[in-house]
């Protein structure tokens, strides 16, 4: 009898019951693996390594293809111009202000040459003074006369009848 009153008070059900949502749980894992990716689309992925090497020479096989990238960025890092030759060739800016100022930078120096250069002109002497000063012999800005016209035409087509002269005895000399 003494049996009896301990089976009795023996519980003998499961720490963590059994309910319907486990089975849809359960349920749930089986669609998933039903669904996973195929292995050539985990290596297009990079989850999987990509090598026919044996699983214990993979890790080595891939710390060294990135042995092999860290020494060919540090030989083009060794090949890389220094900054001052940058500046030298007009591919970096010679400034060294932030990025963000550089831009309006460059616009402000343009915005004061073209204002220094617009003050020199305003104060450049007339062609007719430096006619009369000796430094120039004629006038830039004045319109040719017809005479002056018809000697320039004369001019050039004695040229054009020389350079076709020329090629003719070339021509015939080849």
């Amino acid at each position: 009898m003494a049996e009896d009153d301990r089976t009795a008070v023996i519980d003998e059900t499961p720490i963590s019951p059994v309910r319907e949502s486990s089975h849809v749980r359960q349920n749930s894992l089986e669609k998933h693996l039903q669904h996973r990716p195929d292995p050539k689309e985990l290596r297009d992925r990079h989850i999987l390594l990509d090598t026919n090497a044996a699983p214990a020479l993979q890790a080595a096989a891939h710390e060294l293809e990135r042995q092999k990238v860290t020494d060919s960025l540090k030989k083009g890092l060794e090949k890389r111009p220094q900054r001052e030759d940058l500046v030298e060739r007009n591919i970096l800016p010679s400034s060294t202000a932030a990025p963000s100022i550089q831009g309006p930078a460059r616009e402000l120096e343009k915005h004061m040459r073209a204002d220094s250069l617009n003050e020199k002109i305003s104060h450049r002497p007339k062609p007719e003074d430096l006619i009369k000063d000796g430094i120039l012999t004629e006038d830039p800005t004045e319109i040719p006369s017809e005479e002056e016209k018809k000697r320039e035409e004369e001019a050039e087509r004695l040229y054009e009848e020389r350079i076709e002269e020329e090629y003719a005895k070339r021509e015939g000399g080849a």
